[in-house]
């Protein structure tokens, strides 16, 4: 198989299908969603722990509540600079020819977020190893700050699978490593085979984690985890052996669960395995709330675009960010009970919180600037453009682990045990 019919069908598979009607639906945007939120968790998480602090220590900044706004400097790489910038992120590369989307950074309604300083990153992070764990947005995240880094230090790639889902990054000056560890849903899952075809679907065992990722934790110093994406598709869901219901599987008396049931069970389940190591001293987990796929007038596969070419204001969010909304509250509730949980520990954990934010950029997809040649005439409404405004990401991360280096890991040094081949 040539490696673009293989992306191409890893990309197809991230694909959400329209939402059907859901028992909520009669009711209005943030209602039925705070009525269902509500009633099957009871407790949210507090922003207030999650307040990170970029200049004076005497000054409380909550970063992720703010706005876009005009930034003449534009991204700090471009697609000729960054030389490890991925083929099909590079949206000028394939005909895009709007370039105002470069030009926004995102403005807190409270303070300032300082531009992104790789140094400064990389003396933070010397001698330790950050995985970003979990699909191809996850990967889009690690692209992007590799690409940010290399103003610094030009990273060795270590490793690749063959599929081009999980790799390997290292530093040497920093000795510091960054892998990708690739899993769709965190938890167990295999596809559904029908008459020797898959069929884009899986059966999720919720009470089982995906061993894959969690093998590697005692190498890591920093977990982003993050995961979405795959849950929209027709899924089956287990627990205990047992069949539980499905996901937009539309079959008579099976009930439905819908997408936040399982990304619920999988984030608790993921976190929980964390706590539990026990042979991980102290890992900083960071967890990375829901990025929005944003096609308008239609789906992936019937039509839906992504034309837009400059971000919107807040109070243009439709429906008060509506489902997306939703599934980030559910990441927000499960990490705050597993915050609380780790402080017995001395692990910790937070978040970044891309949600809002993204929410205002249905600009920043490659659309149909993505250079696939054997999906032509699909948009990606998924991914986000190298430069883009997930660099964004990486500007939240730095100032998330400025904080947490006021309470530092300790003498680990694990950022040459991923060297070779995993």
């Amino acid at each position: 198989m040539s490696k673009n019919m293989s992306t191409a069908r890893k990309f197809s598979k991230q694909r959400p299908k329209q939402m059907p009607n859901i028992q909520y639906e009669s009711m209005s945007g943030e209602a039925a969603l705070e009525f269902v939120f509500n009633s099957t968790h009871g407790h949210h998480f507090d922003q207030r722990n999650s307040l990170v602090q970029p200049g004076n220590d005497d000054e409380r900044c909550d970063l992720f509540t703010g706005r876009w706004i005009r930034d003449v400097r534009g991204p700090l790489y471009t697609n000729f600079s960054c030389k490890t910038l991925p083929y099909q992120r590079n949206c000028l590369l394939h005909g895009r020819t709007d370039k105002d989307f470069l030009h926004w950074r995102w403005k807190p309604d409270q303070c300032e977020l300082p531009v992104f300083n790789p140094r400064s990153f990389l003396n933070i992070v010397q001698g330790k190893t950050m995985a970003f764990i979990g699909d191809s947005l996850a990967r889009n995240q690690m692209e992007s700050l590799l690409c940010l880094l290399s103003a610094e230090e030009t990273p060795n790639q270590v490793y690749r699978d063959a599929e081009d889902r999980t790799a390997t990054c290292h530093f040497p000056r920093h000795n510091f490593t960054i892998i990708v560890l690739w899993t769709q849903f965190l938890v167990s899952a295999s596809e559904i085979i029908v008459n020797g075809s898959a069929t884009g679907g899986f059966h999720l065992h919720l009470d089982k984690i995906d061993e894959s990722w969690v093998q590697k934790l005692s190498a890591i110093d920093y977990a982003i985890i993050s995961d979405g994406q795959w849950f929209f598709r027709p899924n089956y869901l287990y627990e205990g052996g047992r069949f539980v219901g499905c996901i937009y599987c539309q079959e008579t008396n099976v009930t439905d669960l819908g997408p936040g049931f399982a990304i619920q069970k999988a984030f608790r389940l993921a976190l929980k395995h964390i706590n539990d190591c026990n042979n991980c001293p102290r890992i900083v987990t960071i967890l990375r709330t829901f990025s929005p796929s944003q096609f308008e007038n239609g789906g992936w596969n019937t039509g839906g675009t992504c034309t837009r070419t400059s971000p919107l204001a807040p109070e243009e969010i439709k429906d008060g960010g509506g489902l997306d909304w939703y599934y980030r509250r559910i990441q927000l509730a499960e990490i705050d009970s597993a915050r609380k949980l780790g402080e017995k520990k001395g692990n910790a954990f937070d978040i970044l919180d891309v949600t809002r934010a993204m929410l205002m950029r249905p600009d920043g997809h490659p659309g149909l600037h993505w250079g696939n040649q054997w999906m032509k005439g699909y948009s990606d409404c998924i991914h986000w453009c190298l430069p883009g405004p997930i660099d964004t990401w990486n500007d939240f991360l730095l100032q998330v682990l400025r904080r947490q280096s006021r309470n530092p890991l300790g003498s680990r040094t694990h950022g040459s045990r991923f060297i070779g081949r995993r």
